[in-house]
C-alpha cells in the first residue's frame, strides 16, 4: 500500500459517520486554542516584536514620534546611499520630507524592469506580529503593489506601535481581509542551500528595516 493510499484510507474512515447530506458549515469547530501566549503589556508585545525581528536579521529602529520619523528616514537612506527612492501611493508625505534621493512615486502602469533600478522603498504595513515576528502588507494605502517590496534590495517599513501590533498570528489574521493581496515578511529574504550556507535577498529585498513608530 502506498503512502497516498495510507492517507485516503484514514480520512475515509475520519469521515466514516459523517452524513452525505451534511456541510462544513453545518458543525461548528471548536477552536479553545490559546489566542495568545502568555500575559504581556502593549510596552512588553512590542518589545517582543523588537526582538524576534532582529532575531531574523531585520534592523530595528525605534522612533519617538512623527515628528522625528522624516530625520529617521532620510538617515537610513543616506547610510544605505540610496539614489533612487520608491515610495507607494498614500504613503504620508510628510515621511519622506528629509529624503536626500530622488523620491520616485510608484506607477502601476510601470513595467517590473523599471523596479530593478530602484535602491529603496518605503512603506507602512498593515499589523505586526509580536509572536513570530512578522510584518503583514496588504496592498492598503502607504503599502502599495507587492512587487514593489519584493524587488528593490532595501525595504524600509514602517509599523505604528500604537494600533498595528498584535501579539499572536491569530490576532492578525482577524484583522486581514482574506481576499487582500497580502505578503507576509519575517526577515530579510533568506534561504539556504544543502549544506546550510544562508544566502540573502533570493526572491525579496536584502536589506530590510523595520520602525517603530511610537512611544
Amino acid at each position: 500500500m502506498s503512502s497516498r493510499e495510507t492517507v485516503l484510507g484514514r480520512v475515509r474512515r475520519a469521515l466514516s459517520d459523517v452524513p452525505r447530506e451534511e456541510k462544513p458549515q453545518d458543525v461548528a469547530v471548536p477552536r479553545d486554542y490559546l489566542r495568545v501566549h502568555g500575559r504581556r503589556t502593549p510596552a512588553q508585545t512590542v518589545d517582543l516584536l523588537a526582538e524576534n525581528l532582529a532575531d531574523y536579521r531585520a534592523l530595528v529602529h525605534r522612533c519617538p514620534d512623527e515628528r522625528a520619523l522624516p530625520a529617521l528616514i532620510g538617515d537610513l537612506l543616506t547610510a544605505r546611499a540610496a539614489a533612487r527612492v520608491l515610495v507607494p501611493g498614500g504613503l504620508p508625505t510628510a515621511w519622506t520630507a528629509d529624503i536626500a534621493a530622488e523620491v520616485v512615486r510608484d506607477d502601476p502602469a510601470s513595467p517590473t524592469r523599471e523596479l530593478d533600478t530602484l535602491d529603496s522603498v518605503v512603506t507602512g504595513c498593515a499589523v505586526a506580529v509580536a509572536e513570530s515576528g512578522t510584518i503583514v502588507l496588504d496592498a492598503g494605502p502607504g503599502q502599495g503593489r507587492r512587487r514593489i517590496t519584493l524587488i528593490p534590495d532595501h525595504h524600509i517599513c514602517v509599523v505604528r506601535t500604537a494600533d498595528q501590533v498584535v501579539g499572536s498570528v491569530g490576532e492578525g489574521l482577524e484583522r486581514l481581509d482574506p481576499t487582500s493581496p497580502q505578503t507576509w515578511i519575517s526577515g530579510p529574504s533568506a534561504t539556504s542551500d544543502i549544506e546550510l550556507d544562508r544566502v540573502e535577498g533570493v526572491h525579496g529585498p536584502r536589506t530590510l528595516a523595520v520602525v517603530l513608530l511610537g512611544g
